[in-house]
């Protein structure tokens, strides 16, 4: 393990983002948008949770606590991972190539880490979208007063999402077909989910600010 995103401080970790370093890159700020996103979640489900004139949001609150407590803690080791894994990449290019046997053996190491940098930012782009699936009904239900803080959490979440499938099918892009073949069959599906639960996301928020 190398760095530590979220041991920075915020500014530490922006000045990193903006270097001129391969990493932290676009999968990195990724998970710690959806690590940004969990956070509000939570926030706003601590505004509603015993809060009596919220009380029909409890149960939906209730339950985006707990997802979004493992969600949070998850997002900073996937930060963590995203670069790691691509600082593999990058080692395993730097493997010897004199004759064929180095050849195949530096081949197959290129691919087995763009798969596991292929497989990191994949995990960070379901655990958005799990958090997405819970935000409508909060915005609906939980504290109206922050369910602004809902609208944001729902756009970081789905920037997680869609940035972290780019780096997916950049990863997936670079090996063979037959490398790869369940993430690259369930995209689409997380890609149109996310699409439709980001727009539910926004109408839920737009109708109750838009109410007031």
């Amino acid at each position: 393990m190398s760095t530590k995103w979220l041991d920075m401080s915020l500014r530490d970790f922006q000045s990193a983002l903006a270097s001129s370093s391969p990493t932290p890159g676009g999968g990195t700020a990724a998970a710690v948008a959806l690590g940004q996103a969990s956070a509000l979640t939570l926030m706003v489900c601590d505004l509603t949770i015993g809060k009596e004139k919220w009380s029909d949001g409890w149960p939906i609150a209730e339950k985006a606590v707990m997802s979004a407590i493992k969600i949070m803690s998850r997002a900073g080791d996937l930060a963590d991972e995203d670069s790691d894994s691509f600082e593999q990449v990058m080692q395993s290019f730097k493997l010897p190539k004199n004759d064929e046997d180095e050849i195949q053996k530096r081949r197959n190491e290129i691919r087995k880490c763009t798969l596991v940098a292929a497989e990191v930012p994949f995990e960070t782009a379901t655990m958005a979208l799990e958090l997405m699936e819970l935000l409508p009904e909060l915005a609906k239900k939980g504290n109206s007063n922050a369910v602004s803080d809902v609208g944001v959490a729902g756009l970081l979440a789905s920037a997680a999402c869609k940035g972290a499938l780019f780096n997916v099918q950049i990863n997936l892009d670079s090996l063979p077909e037959d490398m790869g073949s369940d993430l690259r069959s369930k995209i689409p599906e997380i890609q149109e989910r996310s699409r439709l639960i980001s727009r539910e996301i926004m109408d839920e928020v737009r109708a109750i600010i838009g109410s007031d």
